[in-house]
């Protein structure tokens, strides 16, 4: 049976105080306002019967002669195949001018899925960007960060990876995002004809902070149910440190004891309990994650980075404009290359890697004029190439393709026997013409 109280004890910022009995920790609840108006809350926290809730709107209006009805139920997400190709905000209604949508009503923030159904990832996620496909395969249902500064193209590569992926829905969560970063990914979408797979939760900077929070889990419980319906799902999350540090913000607010920079200390249970959602179920669909993490001045040792990177399998660090091949790593890229993608794709992408961090060490002997010897001079037009040819994010080309620009590119720098590949591999790859 739901219950309405008619006092509000307190109100600070956007957190009302209650004087209420049997009420849960996320349970959602009604607040009538004296103009007639009614908005939603939600319960934070309760100490004995004195029950905190963030308001989803402004508390503008709000009064402490207000009534609050408890609804005994948690925040949930409307489900249906209608979904693809809508708009909505944190609390899962359309911002996209469509009707409201009709369908099932499911439950968010649940526990992720049964390990017992899970099955070990083995198949790739192809995004035709070479530097993820080639270097740091991208897994079905892996779960990996984007690492990046402010002022980087972190959001322009979830675009790309929206338009070329071969997932049967992709699922864009935005927390934080100014209104251009919003409109680009609509027009993203729309010109890429890829609408008709995608649902958006958009969460902007201007938007109530409790959406911030629910944008994750509105995300991936939509992302659950397609999945159980044996489709194959990714989520692009942008950008969970805006995520963290909205909930840093309620924590303060409620006067909690802050733990490292501020932050709850839950924090890791908190980013873990979004990211173990990823998952390939048996015989069914999967949810593969790939969310953007900034860090404030590029300092990885930062809480959510660094709580992050012991919940994730790897990461990808962009910098400068590009994925750099040496902060970047997918520990389960191991899973296929080589079983499921071409019997070359380990020894062409080690070789390459290996050979671009010796032209840094070319480079460095440049920068401070040493005469250079002919493998220098090798080393550092293949590093001229392969990051015009591969590490540009404007490079568009399917895995087997950057493969043959791998071995075109190591053809045209060095001899079959510089650069200490397989025999068996280059009688079969390497480019008749740079034989010798």
């Amino acid at each position: 049976m739901k219950k309405t109280y008619d006092r509000i004890v307190d109100i600070r910022g956007n957190l009302i105080s209650v004087s209420a009995e049997n009420v849960s920790l996320a349970e959602i609840a009604r607040v009538h306002k004296k103009d007639g108006r009614t908005t939603y809350a939600q319960v934070l926290r309760f100490d004995k019967d004195l029950v905190t809730l963030q308001v989803f709107e402004s508390t503008k209006g709000i009064s402490t002669g207000d009534k609050v009805t408890f609804l005994k139920r948690e925040m949930q997400a409307v489900f249906s195949d209608g979904i693809l190709g809508r708009r909505l905000n944190g609390a899962g209604e359309p911002i996209d001018g469509g009707p409201f949508l009709q369908g099932q009503s499911v439950d968010i923030g649940t526990p992720s899925f049964n390990p017992i159904k899970r099955v070990v990832p083995r198949d790739l996620v192809r995004t035709n960007i070479p530097m993820i496909d080639v270097f740091n395969c991208l897994v079905k249902s892996q779960k990996i960060p984007i690492f990046s500064v402010a002022g980087e193209p972190y959001n322009p590569l979830l675009m790309r990876i929206a338009n070329q992926t071969d997932a049967d829905v992709v699922i864009i969560g935005g927390m934080g995002l100014r209104f251009d970063d919003y409109q680009a990914f609509m027009e993203n979408a729309a010109n890429a004809g890829s609408m008709e797979k995608t649902v958006m939760f958009i969460h902007q900077a201007t938007d109530p902070l409790v959406e911030c929070l629910l944008v994750p889990d509105m995300s991936l419980a939509i992302a659950e149910n397609f999945a159980s319906k044996g489709k194959n799902v990714l989520v692009l999350l942008t950008d969970m440190t805006a995520f963290a540090d909205a909930m840093k913000e309620i924590s303060i607010t409620m006067d909690l004891i802050p733990s490292n920079r501020g932050y709850p200390g839950s924090l890791y249970s908190d980013l873990a309990l979004r990211y173990e959602k990823a998952v390939d179920i048996e015989n069914s669909g999967s949810i593969t994650l790939l969310t953007v993490t900034t860090m404030p001045g590029g300092d990885v040792t930062h809480p959510v980075p660094d709580n992050t990177g012991y919940i994730t399998e790897g990461q990808f660090y962009l910098h400068g404009g590009r994925i750099d091949p040496f902060g970047s790593l997918s520990r389960l890229k191991q899973q296929v290359i080589g079983k499921v993608t071409r019997g070359d794709h380990g020894e062409v992408a080690n070789t390459m890697i290996r050979l671009y961090a010796d032209s840094k060490k070319a480079k460095e002997r440049q920068g401070m004029g040493f005469k250079l010897s002919r493998w220098d001079e090798q080393l550092l037009l293949f590093a001229h190439l392969f990051e015009k040819r591969l590490m540009n994010l404007s490079v568009n080309m399917s895995l087997e393709e950057a493969l043959d620009y791998g071995w075109m590119t190591l053809a045209e720098c060095f001899t079959v026997s510089e650069v200490g590949i397989k025999k068996s591999l280059a009688d079969k790859y390497w480019p008749i013409e740079g034989k010798e």
